[in-house]
Protein backbone atom coordinates (compact mmCIF):
# COMPACT_ATOMS: atom_id res chain seq x y z
CA UNK A 1 0.00 0.00 0.00
CA UNK A 2 2.67 2.40 0.74
CA UNK A 3 4.44 1.41 -2.38
CA UNK A 4 1.63 2.20 -4.31
CA UNK A 5 1.17 5.56 -2.45
CA UNK A 6 4.53 6.33 -3.28
CA UNK A 7 4.32 5.63 -7.22
CA UNK A 8 0.89 8.15 -7.33
CA UNK A 9 2.92 10.81 -5.79
CA UNK A 10 5.34 9.92 -8.33
CA UNK A 11 3.07 10.44 -11.14
CA UNK A 12 1.40 13.35 -9.51
CA UNK A 13 4.56 14.71 -9.65
CA UNK A 14 5.46 14.01 -13.40
CA UNK A 15 1.85 15.36 -14.87
CA UNK A 16 2.51 18.46 -12.69
CA UNK A 17 5.93 18.84 -14.24
CA UNK A 18 4.80 18.10 -17.74
CA UNK A 19 1.72 20.58 -17.64
CA UNK A 20 4.09 23.17 -16.13
CA UNK A 21 6.60 22.47 -18.96
CA UNK A 22 3.84 22.51 -21.39
CA UNK A 23 2.21 26.04 -20.32
CA UNK A 24 4.11 28.43 -18.20
CA UNK A 25 6.87 28.62 -21.29
CA UNK A 26 4.21 29.22 -23.92
CA UNK A 27 2.41 32.22 -21.30
CA UNK A 28 5.91 33.69 -21.05
CA UNK A 29 6.91 33.39 -24.17
CA UNK A 30 3.83 34.95 -25.81
CA UNK A 31 3.72 37.83 -23.21
CA UNK A 32 7.53 38.68 -23.95
CA UNK A 33 7.09 38.55 -27.54
CA UNK A 34 4.31 41.59 -27.35
CA UNK A 35 5.54 43.53 -24.50
CA UNK A 36 6.10 46.86 -24.59
CA UNK A 37 7.75 48.80 -21.89
CA UNK A 38 8.09 52.63 -21.60
CA UNK A 39 10.23 55.13 -19.99
CA UNK A 40 10.31 58.57 -18.64
CA UNK A 41 13.46 60.01 -17.87
CA UNK A 42 15.35 63.04 -17.43
CA UNK A 43 19.13 64.14 -16.75
CA UNK A 44 22.04 66.65 -17.69
CA UNK A 45 24.28 66.76 -20.59
CA UNK A 46 28.23 66.80 -20.13
CA UNK A 47 30.12 67.88 -23.40
CA UNK A 48 30.87 70.52 -25.91
CA UNK A 49 31.50 71.20 -29.71
CA UNK A 50 34.30 70.08 -30.46
CA UNK A 51 36.97 69.50 -33.60
CA UNK A 52 38.32 66.14 -34.38
CA UNK A 53 41.11 66.55 -34.14
CA UNK A 54 42.42 69.80 -33.07
CA UNK A 55 43.73 72.10 -35.34
CA UNK A 56 46.86 74.19 -35.14
CA UNK A 57 44.88 77.07 -35.16
CA UNK A 58 43.69 76.31 -31.80
CA UNK A 59 47.62 76.91 -29.45
CA UNK A 60 45.61 76.01 -26.11
CA UNK A 61 42.67 75.45 -23.84
CA UNK A 62 42.69 77.70 -21.42
CA UNK A 63 39.44 76.97 -19.84
CA UNK A 64 36.41 74.44 -20.45
CA UNK A 65 32.72 75.23 -18.44
CA UNK A 66 29.84 72.90 -19.47
CA UNK A 67 26.81 74.46 -18.74
CA UNK A 68 23.68 73.37 -17.01
CA UNK A 69 22.25 71.30 -19.87
CA UNK A 70 19.41 69.69 -18.86
CA UNK A 71 17.39 67.12 -20.17
CA UNK A 72 13.70 65.52 -20.04
CA UNK A 73 12.04 62.97 -22.02
CA UNK A 74 10.29 59.59 -23.33
CA UNK A 75 10.97 56.43 -24.44
CA UNK A 76 8.70 52.96 -25.75
CA UNK A 77 10.67 50.00 -25.89
CA UNK A 78 9.28 46.75 -27.62
CA UNK A 79 10.93 43.83 -26.81
CA UNK A 80 10.99 41.14 -30.45
CA UNK A 81 12.89 38.48 -29.23
CA UNK A 82 11.01 35.65 -27.71
CA UNK A 83 14.04 35.65 -24.55
CA UNK A 84 13.48 39.09 -24.09
CA UNK A 85 17.16 39.87 -25.28
CA UNK A 86 16.50 42.00 -28.37
CA UNK A 87 14.57 44.58 -28.76
CA UNK A 88 13.75 48.32 -30.23
CA UNK A 89 13.32 51.70 -28.83
CA UNK A 90 12.14 55.31 -29.72
CA UNK A 91 12.35 58.28 -27.79
CA UNK A 92 11.67 62.07 -27.69
CA UNK A 93 13.69 64.42 -25.47
CA UNK A 94 13.94 67.94 -24.86
CA UNK A 95 17.35 68.65 -23.82
CA UNK A 96 20.05 71.66 -24.09
CA UNK A 97 23.75 71.49 -25.15
CA UNK A 98 26.13 74.15 -24.61
CA UNK A 99 29.40 75.35 -22.99
CA UNK A 100 32.19 78.42 -22.39
CA UNK A 101 35.34 78.02 -23.37
CA UNK A 102 38.69 80.27 -23.32
CA UNK A 103 41.06 79.67 -25.98
CA UNK A 104 44.65 81.03 -27.45
CA UNK A 105 44.65 81.10 -31.13
CA UNK A 106 46.64 81.81 -33.78
CA UNK A 107 45.48 82.47 -37.81
CA UNK A 108 41.95 81.35 -36.18
CA UNK A 109 39.04 82.35 -38.85
CA UNK A 110 37.47 85.20 -37.03
CA UNK A 111 34.34 88.36 -38.27
CA UNK A 112 34.28 90.33 -35.35
CA UNK A 113 32.24 94.13 -34.59
CA UNK A 114 33.87 96.72 -33.31
CA UNK A 115 32.40 99.97 -32.98
CA UNK A 116 29.65 98.77 -35.17
CA UNK A 117 32.03 97.84 -38.13
CA UNK A 118 32.29 94.26 -38.93
CA UNK A 119 35.86 93.31 -39.48
CA UNK A 120 37.01 89.90 -41.17
CA UNK A 121 40.01 87.83 -41.31
CA UNK A 122 42.61 85.82 -39.20
CA UNK A 123 43.22 86.30 -35.60
CA UNK A 124 45.66 85.79 -33.32
CA UNK A 125 44.97 85.67 -29.26
CA UNK A 126 42.52 85.13 -26.99
CA UNK A 127 38.92 84.04 -27.50
CA UNK A 128 36.35 83.55 -25.67
CA UNK A 129 32.95 81.33 -26.87
CA UNK A 130 29.88 80.70 -25.19
CA UNK A 131 27.86 77.70 -27.33
CA UNK A 132 24.14 77.19 -26.60
CA UNK A 133 21.11 75.23 -28.43
CA UNK A 134 17.82 73.67 -27.35
CA UNK A 135 17.04 70.86 -29.28
CA UNK A 136 14.16 68.25 -29.46
CA UNK A 137 15.76 64.84 -30.04
CA UNK A 138 14.21 61.42 -31.82
CA UNK A 139 16.68 58.61 -31.39
CA UNK A 140 16.42 54.74 -32.53
CA UNK A 141 17.83 52.56 -30.73
CA UNK A 142 18.78 48.70 -30.95
CA UNK A 143 18.78 47.16 -27.08
CA UNK A 144 20.27 44.36 -25.76
CA UNK A 145 19.38 43.20 -22.47
CA UNK A 146 22.68 41.51 -20.23
CA UNK A 147 20.24 40.57 -17.67
CA UNK A 148 17.68 41.47 -15.40
CA UNK A 149 19.42 44.53 -14.22
CA UNK A 150 21.46 45.56 -17.29
CA UNK A 151 20.21 47.19 -21.03
CA UNK A 152 22.36 48.44 -23.61
CA UNK A 153 21.28 50.51 -26.32
CA UNK A 154 22.94 51.97 -29.90
CA UNK A 155 21.57 53.54 -32.92
CA UNK A 156 20.76 56.82 -34.21
CA UNK A 157 19.53 59.79 -33.84
CA UNK A 158 17.94 63.08 -35.62
CA UNK A 159 17.42 66.22 -33.82
CA UNK A 160 16.04 69.76 -34.56
CA UNK A 161 17.79 72.46 -32.68
CA UNK A 162 14.75 75.47 -32.30
CA UNK A 163 17.23 77.67 -30.69
CA UNK A 164 20.68 78.27 -31.40
CA UNK A 165 23.63 80.72 -29.91
CA UNK A 166 27.22 80.71 -30.69
CA UNK A 167 29.26 84.39 -29.91
CA UNK A 168 31.99 85.88 -27.42
CA UNK A 169 34.57 87.95 -27.88
CA UNK A 170 38.44 88.22 -28.71
CA UNK A 171 40.96 89.81 -26.93
CA UNK A 172 45.05 90.30 -25.64
CA UNK A 173 45.82 89.63 -29.36
CA UNK A 174 45.64 91.21 -32.96
CA UNK A 175 43.13 90.64 -36.46
CA UNK A 176 44.74 90.32 -40.01
CA UNK A 177 41.88 91.73 -41.92
CA UNK A 178 41.53 89.41 -45.17
CA UNK A 179 44.45 87.09 -44.74
CA UNK A 180 47.35 86.24 -42.53
CA UNK A 181 48.91 89.22 -44.18
CA UNK A 182 46.60 91.86 -43.92
CA UNK A 183 46.33 94.54 -42.13
CA UNK A 184 46.64 94.55 -38.44
CA UNK A 185 44.35 95.49 -35.94
CA UNK A 186 45.28 95.27 -32.62
CA UNK A 187 43.59 94.55 -29.45
CA UNK A 188 45.51 95.22 -26.35
CA UNK A 189 45.27 95.48 -21.86
CA UNK A 190 41.02 95.91 -21.58
CA UNK A 191 39.86 96.32 -25.51
CA UNK A 192 37.89 94.06 -26.76
CA UNK A 193 35.85 92.74 -30.03
CA UNK A 194 32.69 90.87 -30.12
CA UNK A 195 31.56 88.05 -32.50
CA UNK A 196 27.96 86.09 -33.07
CA UNK A 197 27.78 83.29 -35.64
CA UNK A 198 24.60 81.94 -34.52
CA UNK A 199 22.61 82.65 -37.41
CA UNK A 200 25.47 80.24 -38.65
CA UNK A 201 24.41 77.65 -36.71
CA UNK A 202 22.52 74.46 -38.58
CA UNK A 203 18.99 73.57 -37.64
CA UNK A 204 19.15 69.83 -38.07
CA UNK A 205 21.68 67.03 -36.62
CA UNK A 206 22.63 63.61 -36.76
CA UNK A 207 24.94 61.15 -35.07
CA UNK A 208 24.62 58.12 -33.40
CA UNK A 209 23.81 57.56 -29.16
CA UNK A 210 25.09 54.39 -27.39
CA UNK A 211 25.20 53.54 -23.72
CA UNK A 212 23.60 51.47 -20.74
CA UNK A 213 20.73 51.92 -18.26
CA UNK A 214 21.04 49.94 -14.62
CA UNK A 215 17.47 49.39 -13.10
CA UNK A 216 18.72 50.44 -9.80
CA UNK A 217 15.71 49.50 -7.44
CA UNK A 218 12.12 48.14 -8.73
CA UNK A 219 10.86 50.56 -11.63
CA UNK A 220 13.65 52.96 -11.05
CA UNK A 221 16.26 53.10 -13.63
CA UNK A 222 20.19 54.70 -13.99
CA UNK A 223 20.91 55.84 -17.60
CA UNK A 224 24.19 56.54 -19.28
CA UNK A 225 24.60 57.72 -23.00
CA UNK A 226 27.04 58.85 -25.41
CA UNK A 227 25.95 61.00 -28.17
CA UNK A 228 28.37 61.97 -31.00
CA UNK A 229 27.53 64.44 -33.84
CA UNK A 230 28.11 63.14 -37.32
CA UNK A 231 27.69 66.93 -38.96
CA UNK A 232 28.76 69.79 -37.80
CA UNK A 233 27.10 72.50 -35.90
CA UNK A 234 27.63 75.18 -38.32
CA UNK A 235 26.09 75.49 -41.72
CA UNK A 236 28.31 74.11 -44.50
CA UNK A 237 27.72 77.09 -46.28
CA UNK A 238 29.91 79.01 -43.40
CA UNK A 239 33.59 79.58 -43.82
CA UNK A 240 34.72 81.62 -41.24
CA UNK A 241 35.59 79.27 -39.25
CA UNK A 242 38.06 76.87 -41.11
CA UNK A 243 37.13 73.64 -39.34
CA UNK A 244 34.35 71.28 -38.16
CA UNK A 245 32.90 71.21 -34.99
CA UNK A 246 31.23 68.05 -33.87
CA UNK A 247 28.62 67.62 -30.80
CA UNK A 248 29.90 65.01 -28.36
CA UNK A 249 27.94 64.79 -25.07
CA UNK A 250 27.45 62.13 -21.87
CA UNK A 251 24.01 61.99 -20.61
CA UNK A 252 23.52 60.68 -17.23
CA UNK A 253 20.47 60.70 -15.48
CA UNK A 254 17.80 58.35 -14.30
CA UNK A 255 14.33 57.35 -15.33
CA UNK A 256 11.06 55.64 -14.50
CA UNK A 257 9.86 52.83 -16.30
CA UNK A 258 6.40 50.82 -16.52
CA UNK A 259 4.04 49.16 -18.53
Amino acid sequence: MKNRIMKIRKYIGALLAVATLGTEPAAAKDFWHTAIDYEVNAGTNIGGASPLPLPAEIRHIDSYSPDLNLQIGARVRKWLSNDLRWGVAVGLRFETKGMRTDATVKNYGMEIIDNGKKLSGRWTGKVHTKYHSQQLVFPITATYRLNDKVVFNLGPYLAYAFTNDFEGNVHNGYLREGSPTGDKVSFEDDSKATYDFGENLRKFHWGLQGGVSWMAYKRLVVNANLEWGCNSIFESSFKTVSFNLYPIYLNVGFGYVFN
